[in-house]
């Protein structure tokens, strides 16, 4: 693997945790509808959460469950500990499992951006739905625009080989 291929591997996985940050869920459940994608060519394809229907399916619920969830005020604020420390967990399980792609195995070093980026896209995040409704926007629309954003950008992420 080259240093531009692995740079561009490295990147994605940073972006998967930033994108992690917004949804938990919806990078992983992206990996999980292209586990057989053949151009990606990584170890995580065999991992079990991504190999087995079963896991593929807990993981696309989780994320619809997610996107449904996030409209309910109840929901604890994703800068909680609690909402950091699993956020920061699916950034780390995203960015891993795309580390694998290529002939470098970077699952460790795509683990730590995974979960770096968990952190700003969380923070980063926040605020911005914080900015939208301090202007008057209610909060769904925020939250839409928000959905939106991740969801294109995981495919995106998932799929610029």
């Amino acid at each position: 693997m080259s240093k531009q291929n692995e740079q561009h591997t490295l990147v994605r996985t940073l972006a998967l945790g930033v994108l992690s940050g917004g949804r938990s869920g919806t990078p992983l459940a992206v990996l999980a509808l292209n586990h057989d994608n053949k151009a990606l060519k990584g170890d995580w394809q065999q991992w079990k959460a991504f190999s087995t229907p079963l896991g593929r399916g807990l993981l696309v619920a989780s994320a619809i469950g997610e996107l449904i969830g996030d409209k309910s005020s109840k929901v604890p604020a994703r800068i909680s500990p609690a909402g950091l420390v699993g956020r920061i967990g699916a950034g780390a399980l995203a960015g891993a499992a795309l580390g694998t792609t290529g002939r470098r195995d970077l699952r460790i070093e795509g683990a730590i951006l995974g979960g770096i980026g968990a952190v700003v896209g969380s923070f980063v995040g926040w605020a911005a739905r914080k900015a939208l409704s301090g202007a008057g926007l209610p909060d769904a629309v925020g939250a839409l625009a928000e959905d939106g954003a991740v969801i294109a950008g995981s495919v995106k992420a998932v799929g610029s080989v």
